[in-house]
């Protein structure tokens, strides 16, 4: 299969932004909860198109929306990354984005801000999220979102404001001011007040700007300081953790698969997570969902198949196309024709297998009653990110002459950017008896 033509002007490789202002907000007590560390703040954030498409579209599906909703959110996300990044090693804004009237420049600079934030806090170790809604819906102004596991594994959860701003009048000085003013304001009220999924112990506020038609691009943190030395950057202290089991609080682990199960059109299990959630009626089908098993940079991800054969729209049906020899040209057609297939590097949502299979198994047993109620913790596998990270440790797997793009998350949720040369296998999830 030849790789995928990168087109002229589009962004093709990975960005690495300065960390150009961090400051720290005093909080009595320090820490909230005894023996919690701040994860340390390397210099420089590296990421690549596939993982910022893939971060904004993570954060546009945290709502309690309709999923046809939040489907076009996902669609749209995966577009305007590829149309209105410049290309180059340095973050800056493409032509396109000048041909946007004002209030589409601020929704787009407010998106990349959302996904910066969860590319930051992945990179920090941090793994399982949700809207911070969930504090109270009442609650005006607070932060955008709640993070768990890493460093706050077993103390509790983390808020995170995000910012984003696009404009000639931009400075580091600006971009600092709002993410301390954000702090205060969104962040720190919130700090040690107990949430739907545990204690808030930590707090961050995230701002990230760039002056258009320059490579001027700024973003600077403020965080709840704590009066113990921080750890080492989350790269160093994070390795010995990655790749294990944690106990995370179910109401939050429901949340994240949630959006994770939206964007990779797996709506039967979507249905299944409303329900374990307290927020819809048992389904009155249990129709099987059908996992194309994809081999993909040395790594085993399940894809489901009705979005990469969505309503049937290819003319070889799925048993006929499993036996066929050549079926990865067919794959590799549809995935440039396909509704996901945008450019050169948006293409499939998918999850990888283990950490798929464990949430699965464990929804199942969720619903068909072995276990007595909805349980207080699921245990969940926490997976090693791939397409961006902190201080030049980005894992990426990309280029003109490499057949793999993708960027996988902590959460185990992953965007491939290029059509997967080998289907290894099929499974099937029944929502009473789990993964086959």
């Amino acid at each position: 299969m030849s790789s995928v033509n990168i087109a002229a002007g589009l962004w093709g490789g990975s960005k690495t932004v300065a960390i150009t202002g961090h400051t720290r907000h005093r909080h009595t007590p320090s820490p909230v909860v005894p023996g919690f560390k701040a994860p340390g703040l390397p210099p420089d954030l590296s990421f690549g198109p596939t993982a910022l498409a893939a971060a904004i579209a993570r954060t546009a599906t945290l709502r309690n929306a309709p999923v046809e909703l939040l489907s076009r959110w996902r669609d749209s996300a995966l577009l305007e990354v590829e149309l209105m990044i410049g290309n180059g090693a340095t973050f800056s804004l493409s032509s396109h984005f000048g041909f946007l009237a004002d209030v589409e420049r601020t929704v787009f600079a407010a998106r990349v801000g959302a996904g910066i934030t969860d590319i930051a806090m992945n990179s920090l170790g941090y793994t399982w999220r949700d809207n911070a809604d969930c504090l109270s819906v009442s609650l005006d102004p607070r932060a955008d979102f709640i993070y768990a596991g890493g460093n706050a594994s077993g103390y509790g959860v983390v808020l995170a404001e995000a910012h984003g701003s696009f404009s000639p009048s931009i400075s580091n000085a600006s971009i600092g001011g709002r993410a301390t003013r954000k702090y205060l304001r969104q962040v720190k009220p919130y700090i040690a007040v107990n949430s739907l999924h545990g204690r808030v112990i930590h707090g961050y506020s995230v701002a990230f700007g760039s002056k258009p038609g320059t490579s001027d691009t700024f973003l600077n943190l403020a965080e709840t300081q704590i009066r113990v030395p921080p750890l080492k950057p989350a790269s160093q202290t994070l390795a010995e953790e990655t790749r294990t089991v944690h106990r995370i609080p179910s109401s939050l682990a429901l949340a994240t698969y949630r959006s994770n199960f939206v964007l990779m059109d797996a709506l039967p299990v979507v249905q299944w997570i409303d329900w374990a959630r307290g927020r819809a009626e048992s389904p009155e089908e249990t129709t099987a969902v059908e996992f194309l098993r994809l081999e993909y940079a040395g790594r085993s991800f399940l894809a489901c198949e009705d979005s990469i054969f969505p309503v049937r729209k290819t003319p070889v049906w799925i048993e006929d196309f499993r036996e066929h020899p050549r079926w990865w040209r067919h794959l590799e057609e549809m995935w440039y024709a396909g509704q996901h297939g945008i450019g050169q590097f948006a293409g499939w949502f998918v999850m990888e297998e283990r950490a798929c299979e464990r949430f699965l198994d464990t929804l199942s047993r969720m619903i068909g009653g072995t276990e007595p109620d909805i349980p207080e913790q699921l245990e969940l596998p926490s997976i090693d990110p791939v397409g961006f990270g902190l201080e030049g440790e980005t894992k990426s797997f990309r280029g003109s002459n490499s057949d793999y793009n993708y960027a996988l998350f902590r959460d185990g949720l992953a965007l491939l950017g290029t059509p997967p040369r080998r289907i290894a296998g099929y499974r099937r999830w029944l929502p009473k008896a789990g993964l086959r």
